[in-house]
């Protein structure tokens, strides 16, 4: 008598939680409600653009994942972990730093203070200074030099130096092209693309859209506070040609 050997369960294949989760958010100004039940989610290791015309609610949705303005109903979550009541500081030391709109800097401090500043203890700066000149040759030769001095392009390389120093696990971006000649925002770009490469994931806000659907491996439509399409990049080119003109190409 033979006996037939049992086959093993399947185990399910287990996938690690995405690195960033939004679940029905709300956010308001006073009565003013600002977002209006967003629902976005980064994998890991990816690079999110967020789109949309100026007042669809970009800028407010990014200041709610980085704790500097409260939600009034939904959840956060940062690589599995509920954060939607953590303060900014928390949130950094979880591995989240955010490049706001206008650039992060002290501009009456030279460049290298202001790296300086993103040290939490005396022997990190050194890593920090050689990590920032390394991928930005231009602050090494202005490192004497006062940062509300710099060009808008350099301010910006300074911004993501000092936003890196923290080694994130997720970078936010807000607006990185605001004010900048169209040849430096695509610099920039791949600046971006580079620190993806590393294993940074990067949520990305943009008005205009072209530089970083160029980097993006996922993109996002916001309007009216919710988000309207989601997909890889040419998959919601027709949803902003649909906002921004109106359907025309």
């Amino acid at each position: 008598m033979t006996t037939s050997a049992v086959t093993p369960a399947r185990q399910p294949v287990r996938r690690p939680a995405p690195i960033l989760e939004l679940i029905d958010v709300h956010a308001a100004y006073g009565r003013i409600e600002v977002l209006r039940g967003v629902d976005l989610t980064v994998p890991r290791g990816a690079v999110m653009a967020l789109l949309g015309a100026n007042g669809a609610g970009k800028t407010t949705l990014l200041r709610v994942i980085s704790g500097l303005m409260p939600l009034t109903s939904g959840d956060i979550h940062l690589a599995g972990t509920h954060v939607s009541n953590a303060t900014p500081d928390q949130l950094t030391r979880a591995g989240l730093t955010m490049v706001p709109e206008g650039r992060g800097i002290f501009p009456n401090l030279t460049v290298e203070e202001n790296l300086w500043l993103s040290s939490y203890s005396g022997p990190q700066i050194e890593k920090i200074l050689t990590d920032a000149y390394a991928r930005f040759p231009r602050l090494k030769e202005r490192r004497r030099q006062l940062a509300g001095s710099l060009s808008g392009g350099e301010q910006q390389m300074l911004s993501l130096a000092r936003a890196l120093a923290s080694e994130p696990a997720l970078l936010l971006l807000d607006e990185l092209s605001m004010g900048l000649a169209p040849l430096i925002v695509e610099n920039l770009y791949d600046t971006v693309a580079q620190i993806a490469e590393q294993g940074v994931s990067i949520l990305v806000v943009e008005q205009f859209a072209k530089s970083a659907l160029r980097v993006a491996d996922y993109a996002a439509v916001m309007h009216g506070g919710r988000i309207v399409e989601r997909g890889e990049p040419g998959e919601v080119e027709g949803k902003l040609n649909e906002l921004y003109f109106g359907g025309a190409a």
